[in-house]
């Protein structure tokens, strides 16, 4: 973990040793895969400073010096803020995660009609904090799947963390509740997921799809109900993936009428559990567990901890 601290607008790293002889143009490029327009933009800028005076972003660093980057100014915001009670999971002056209750959009559709999701609380949560900028979303999750979704609190972070997502860095674990009794409790579901050209919002495995990958483990089973307690985790992020996954082997989730699963709960019984990633300024590993929120629950007698 980096020795880092905030100074106003301002945020400082202590070199570490790993970092001696690296410059300041091979962090943003190699380490931190910054976007060439943003890097473009510090640069212009002047937003890095070693030991208080303006950087020479070619040379090289030295251990122990002060690198400070100007990250938390002030910008002009896009989403309404809109009080709500939020439940924080992790939070610094970088990242915010948060678990996401069922029957919220987590982003709004129509920004200047829709106002009652929860990149408008995440906003407005920033704003009860004097901290005047736009939140950034780095994944979704259906409006009636509840869990961890991890957000970024300034321009850079977001980059950072939406290549981490790219590159499958950041590991999201769910848990479903399915029919009936899976056969094989552990394995690995590989079918493209394309649209139902016969439905607005569905969609289905289809050959001419985009690849999608779920690997998925049993973790309890009630054999008296006929039902399964799945976790999964994803190699793609296809819209609506373990849903169609899940109902393409015959075990949809229970409550997700749109795939075939039984109205016997009343949402689609799927939960990000567990959000994992390394930090993109501390390089510390974070693991959130996002408890569960329903009432009546559905998920009964699961210990997140072994999720």
């Amino acid at each position: 973990m980096l020795h880092t601290s905030r100074m106003g607008e301002w945020f400082q790293v202590i070199v570490p040793n790993h970092w001696q002889g690296k410059t300041i143009e091979s962090l943003f490029r190699d380490l931190w895969e910054v976007p060439k327009k943003l890097t473009h933009t510090y640069r212009m800028e002047k937003k890095v400073r070693i030991d208080g005076e303006a950087a020479n972003w070619g040379t090289p660093l030295a251990a122990g010096a002060k690198l400070q980057l100007r990250l938390f100014e002030a910008e002009e915001t896009h989403i309404t803020p809109h009080f709500q009670e939020l439940e924080i999971l992790f939070e610094d002056d970088h990242v915010l995660v948060l678990n996401k209750p069922p029957f919220i959009n987590t982003h709004p559709n129509d920004p200047k009609q829709e106002t009652n999701t929860l990149v408008n609380g995440a906003c407005f949560h920033l704003l009860s904090q004097g901290e005047i900028r736009d939140i950034r979303q780095i994944h979704r999750l259906d409006r009636d799947t509840s869990g961890a979704i991890l957000f970024a609190k300034h321009a850079m972070a977001g980059a950072i963390l939406d290549r981490a997502l790219v590159e499958r860095k950041i590991k999201r674990t769910y848990l479903a509740l399915v029919d009936g009794i899976l056969k094989q409790k552990r394995g690995t579901i590989q079918a493209a997921i394309g649209r139902d050209r016969h439905h607005p919002t569905r969609r289905r495995v289809s050959p001419t799809g985009q690849a999608a990958t779920t690997h998925y483990s049993v973790v309890m089973e009630d054999k008296q109900e006929k039902l399964s307690y799945v976790k999964c985790w994803l190699d793609t992020g296809r819209t609506h993936q373990i849903r169609v996954h899940f109902s393409h082997i015959g075990h949809p989730l229970l409550g997700d009428t749109l795939y075939g699963g039984k109205p016997v709960v009343h949402r689609q019984a799927l939960h990000a559990a567990k959000l994992e990633f390394t930090h993109p300024f501390t390089e510390e590993k974070i693991v959130c567990h996002a408890p569960f929120k329903d009432e009546p629950d559905i998920f009964k007698n699961i210990d997140l901890l072994t999720i």
